[in-house]
């Protein structure tokens, strides 16, 4: 069976466009500022950092006004910006690994005192702790704390303390607010 010369010529051009848009697909934020910055914006609000992000979406805008991604979630961080700032405050505290933590029969103000303390020599007092019951009730001053654990996140940490005592907890920019379920 012959070949053509004509089809011989299609395949390999064929082959080559097939080449050149598969490499020009995988690098879009590497030609692209605008893409490249909307990434960055993503990346610091997956982070927590809606500061960043905000910056990074402008960035992007002003790279190419027309990018409708970049617009639309800077429009979303509008509406989230307390939301991703707190994943980024829960996250930070989360971070700080905690090597013991040892109760018995505590109170749950006694425990997170605890757990404050332990964070800040973690951290070297770069996380630095302030938590605020919101108890009316007095439901959580009540409760009693039994916990042995070893090499634990403090988001780890606070979690088991929290369900032990049925509470829920809020990171807020400057404390994390404990309240009943």
């Amino acid at each position: 069976m012959k070949i053509s010369t004509f089809a011989i010529c299609f395949r390999s051009l064929t082959i080559v466009a097939v080449l050149v848009s598969h490499a020009s697909a995988q690098a879009p934020a590497q030609t692209n500022p605008a893409e490249a910055y909307y990434r960055q914006g993503i990346a610091a609000e997956e982070a927590g950092d809606p500061a960043t992000a905000r910056q990074a979406y402008l960035e992007a805008l002003k790279a190419n006004p027309r990018h409708a991604n970049a617009e639309y979630r800077l429009g979303q961080l509008k509406i989230n910006y307390t939301k991703v700032a707190e994943k980024g405050r829960e996250a930070k505290f989360g971070t700080v690994m905690v090597p013991e933590f040892k109760l018995d029969q505590a109170t749950f103000k006694e425990a997170l005192d605890a757990l404050q303390m332990i964070v800040e020599k973690q951290s070297k007092e770069e996380v630095m702790t302030n938590f605020i019951l919101q108890d009316p009730k007095g439901a959580l001053a009540e409760s009693k704390i039994t916990l042995v654990l070893k090499n634990t996140p403090a988001r780890g940490v606070l979690q088991y303390l929290l369900d032990q005592a049925n509470a829920k907890a809020r990171y807020d920019e400057h404390a994390i607010v404990i309240m009943p379920r």
